[in-house]
């Protein structure tokens, strides 16, 4: 019950600070299932991605390195849209967007790992970090398992700008012990 009270506060920020990009509420014609939204290609270094109705446009975390390949220790995570909408075309957040929905604090925690705190709910902890294979990837609790975070959708239907109608939000990771993928679709109560 507590993941409900802990990852609600998350979707109702995003999707709210989220219409700063689209003006209207839309609803959700019931056709599109999370599985029909385009998986982002060509991303270098993607750490994890978030989609949400009102449309397919994606919010993408990239690892953020040099020229050389290496970690930016100062700011390690790049965030950017890819608007599906508009062909496909990369785009920066804005700053409403970056400093109250989808930015990222970080704080190194040693050893070449980081804690990682949505701006929109900092109460959930995210961890970058390296795996056995010396690559990064974000660690987040899904389903109660250590799991490599790869996806967050959140499902709309309708309702206002100030209170949207959050019919679920989905986690999709792989189980960083098993390597199943894990998917928790958590339902406001």
């Amino acid at each position: 019950m507590k993941k409900n009270v802990v990852s609600m506060p998350l979707a109702f920020c995003l999707l709210l600070l989220s219409f700063t990009e689209v003006f209207s509420v839309t609803t959700h014609s019931g056709n599109n299932s999370p599985a029909d939204f385009p998986v982002p290609a060509n991303v270098p270094h993607l750490l994890f991605y978030i989609q949400r109705d009102p449309n397919t446009n994606t919010i993408c975390y990239q690892l953020n390195t040099d020229t050389e390949g290496h970690l930016s220790e100062r700011s390690p995570v790049n965030t950017f849209w890819i608007k599906y909408e508009e062909g496909g075309v990369r785009k920066e957040l804005n700053y409403l967007q970056r400093k109250f929905a989808y930015g990222i604090n970080v704080k190194s925690t040693g050893k070449s790992t980081y804690e990682l705190r949505s701006v929109a709910y900092s109460k959930l902890p995210l961890s970058l970090r390296k795996d056995r294979n010396n690559e990064y990837h974000v660690y987040a609790s899904i389903d109660k398992r250590e799991c490599i975070l790869s996806r967050v959708f959140i499902r709309i239907d309708g309702g206002t700008f100030w209170s949207p109608n959050v019919l679920y939000i989905e986690l999709t990771g792989t189980d960083a012990l098993t390597g199943k993928t894990v998917v928790q679709r958590i339902k406001p109560s």
